[in-house]
Parts: structure tokens; C-alpha cells; sequence
């Protein structure tokens, strides 16, 4: 299949996962676990995954698939479903708006279509390689900022929760215009959109980077790890508007401690 024809498919799961969510979100009797990372879990992240996970199986059962709470099972074709349930559960279990579920399609070793849905925002964000990416039916398109000192930089958690902020975020912060502190996949989606410049997750796993890499490099930014490769398992993610990319990773990879 071309790029752009998975994502009829991907918008059908969405269309699912939004509606459990939405069940979900600040309701009392929400249940809440603790994972063995330490990372809360809900009725909601499992349910809206096994739901992918069926629906997946009964229109495309040759799909692998790579869930956040399920783990991975083969499939016959060379592509496969990578979902994140609820990205930001933190913020759905506190009643922030600010989640979302990721849904993208991995071919071979290259992410080609994903879609980014945050149902309590209203909004959706999707693309597929070669296609150009999209916030509903407005194509996104980075900034064009070339100087760190007038860059918006959008940052997550800077305590010692979650994994430390890389050593040189204070001195990056001390570079720039303004930070913000957004945090998980919507400051990716800001940078896609051209909102701001810069976006730093420390600790990621694949489903959290599938969907977003490739909206923002659909958008015209780049996506890598701290040490630079464009990898989803690199354990990390650095998105920006492409020309301030290397002069980021360079300050983030200095020598300085937080």
C-alpha cells in the first residue's frame, strides 16, 4: 500500500480510541495502576488498545503489531500497527486535557503514516511519507527561525522523575527567546505546526516516537535522537524546525549538569 492509503485505517481506530477516552476522562471510579517503571496505567489505556488490536485484526490481520501495554505480535506482512493507547496518562488521570493516542504504521525499518488524536483538545494531526502532514485539513509547515535566541524552546518534566532532563538543557534555556513547559507529544505537534522551534523528550519508547516523527519531518523538521539518529528506538527524541538542529543537540550534549 502507498503511504496515504493507511490512513483511512489509522483515522477508523482513532475515531475508536477517541470515543473511550472521552468515557474515560474525568470520571470518578477511573481505576489507576502503577506499572513496574512507575508510569500509571488506566482502564482506558487497556481498553482502547485491545480495541485497536481487534479491529486491526479483522481488517488487516497481516499487520504485526506494537502496542504500549500489550507488547508486540507478528504478523505476515513487513508492516505493522505501533499504537500508544493514551500518550500523557499523567495528564488524563489528573484531568488535563493533553493527551492523546498515537497510531502509526511501520513498513520495514520506516515509519510512513501516523495519526496523532487528542480527543479532549478537538484536534487531530496526521501524515504519511511523501504526503505532507496535517492538523485537520490545514497542511503544517515548521518555522522559519534560523537563531537558538529567538527560538521557542517546549520542554517536559525537569525534576528527577521520568529520567533526568539532558545535561545541557539549562544552558540551551539560557539561549533562547522563550520555554514552555507543554511536555509529551502536543510540543512535537507545536513544532510541526511552526508554533515553536524546538521540542526535548529525554526517555521514549517507539510508540511514543512513531506517529510524531513522521508529522514533524512531513512538516519540513527534523527527528532525532539526543546523539542525532533518526531512529524510533533510540530511546529519545529531539524534534525542531531543521536549522537549528545540530546547534540544539550540540548544546544538550555538552558537559554542563542540570
Amino acid at each position: 500500500m502507498a503511504p496515504a492509503d493507511w490512513l483511512p485505517f489509522l483515522t477508523v481506530l482513532a475515531d475508536r480510541a477517541d470515543e473511550i477516552a472521552l468515557r474515560g476522562f474525568r470520571k470518578k471510579g477511573l481505576r489507576v495502576e502503577d506499572k513496574p517503571d512507575r508510569s500509571p496505567v488506566t482502564d482506558a489505556d487497556r481498553a482502547i488498545e485491545e480495541t485497536v488490536r481487534t479491529v486491526t485484526r479483522q481488517r488487516h490481520p497481516e499487520l504485526g503489531l506494537l502496542g504500549e501495554e500489550q507488547g508486540a505480535s507478528a504478523g505476515s506482512a513487513a508492516a505493522r500497527l505501533i499504537v500508544d493507547p493514551i500518550d500523557a496518562t499523567r495528564n488524563f488521570v489528573r484531568g488535563i486535557p493533553v493527551f492523546a493516542t498515537l497510531l502509526a504504521i511501520e513498513d520495514g525499518d520506516e515509519v510512513v503514516a501516523g495519526v496523532v488524536s487528542a480527543p479532549a483538545l478537538r484536534t487531530r494531526w496526521h501524515a504519511a511519507r511523501g504526503a505532507g502532514a496535517f492538523r485537520e485539513g490545514a497542511r503544517l509547515a515548521v518555522s522559519g527561525v534560523r537563531a537558538l535566541e529567538r527560538a521557542l524552546l517546549f520542554h517536559g518534566n525537569l525534576g528527577p522523575a521520568e529520567g533526568a532532563p539532558p545535561r545541557g538543557i539549562f544552558e540551551l534555556i539560557r539561549g533562547v527567546e522563550r520555554t514552555r513547559g507543554f511536555g509529551d507529544f502536543y510540543q512535537h505537534m507545536l513544532v510541526a505546526e511552526g508554533a515553536g522551534e524546538i521540542a526535548i523528550d529525554p526517555v521514549m519508547q517507539p510508540w511514543d516516537i512513531a506517529a510524531v516523527q513522521v508529522v514533524v519531518e512531513e512538516a519540513g523538521g527534523r527527528a532525532t535522537t539526543l546523539s542525532g539518529e533518526r531512529s524510533i528506538y533510540g530511546g529519545s527524541l529531539v524534534t525542531s524546525n531543521g536549522p537549528l538542529h545540530q546547534a540544539i543537540l550540540d548544546t544538550l550534549t555538552s558537559t554542563e549538569s542540570p
